[in-house]
């Protein structure tokens, strides 16, 4: 039988697991926010943003009018009104991940992540496990964040990243189809998040699952999931 504390594969969320939700609801969305309106109005927007805002009009002709949203106009207000609701809309994270990318490169944002984070990532890969991320963000998102951190460059640990293009957190499915990225039967995975719906449907998927317990998270009962305060705890 595998031991629970030694996965083959490690998969892990961002928020309130790697990084503490502050930095994102304190430091990305606001920086995001105050830079919508510049960064949709650009008059040669390139392949990447327009490509996010086509995501994005694609996501407005399919809202119900339950809760209508504004005109789609050059995409700034219904990107505002989704960043308003906390809506996990890919056409969204997409242009987040842009004006993101901006900040990291200009030195104006820094990635944050847990101190325990980095010396775990360092000690999980020598032992020879394998490392993925899922997280809401989009790829390039995650990509910056742990690229760009005090702790240097830590994209290196990590084999792959995985966003909602993938599927839902809360779907079984997603966690399959990173298990067959993995080429790993799903029992050999261990998830790590602080969100128990997800960790339930990675259960169901047949993860190992992992709740952590961060400073500033919601408090949540773990029901069979293993709860970890940090990952200096998961061998």
């Amino acid at each position: 039988m595998l031991i629970l504390s030694r996965p083959t594969a490690i998969l892990t969320d961002i928020e309130g697991t790697t990084t503490s939700i502050a930095f994102v609801y304190d430091v990305l969305f606001p920086y995001a926010a105050a830079r919508l309106e510049e960064t949709c109005a650009r008059s040669d927007p390139g392949p990447e943003l327009a490509q996010a805002l086509a995501r994005l009009r694609d996501e407005h002709a399919k809202e119900t009018a339950a809760d209508p949203p504004p005109p789609f106009g050059d995409g700034a207000p219904y990107a505002r009104w989704l960043m308003e609701r906390d809506r996990k809309s890919t056409g969204l994270k997409l242009l987040q991940g842009l004006i993101w990318e901006s900040g990291y490169t200009q030195g104006e944002i820094r990635g944050q992540v847990y101190p325990d984070v980095p010396p775990a990532l360092a000690a999980w890969r020598a032992a020879g496990r394998r490392l993925r991320i899922f997280s809401s963000g989009s790829m390039r998102a995650q990509q910056l964040l742990f690229g760009y951190t005090d702790y240097g460059d830590l994209t290196p640990y990590f084999e792959g990243f995985h966003d909602t293009q993938t599927g839902p957190k809360q779907d079984p499915a997603a966690y399959a189809a990173i298990a067959a990225a993995f080429a790993l039967p799903p029992e050999e995975i261990l998830f790590l998040s602080d969100v128990v719906t997800e960790l339930d449907a990675a259960a169901r998927a047949g993860y190992r699952t992992g709740l952590l317990v961060r400073p500033g998270n919601k408090p949540a009962e773990p029901g069979a999931h293993v709860v970890y305060r940090s990952f200096a705890e998961i061998g």
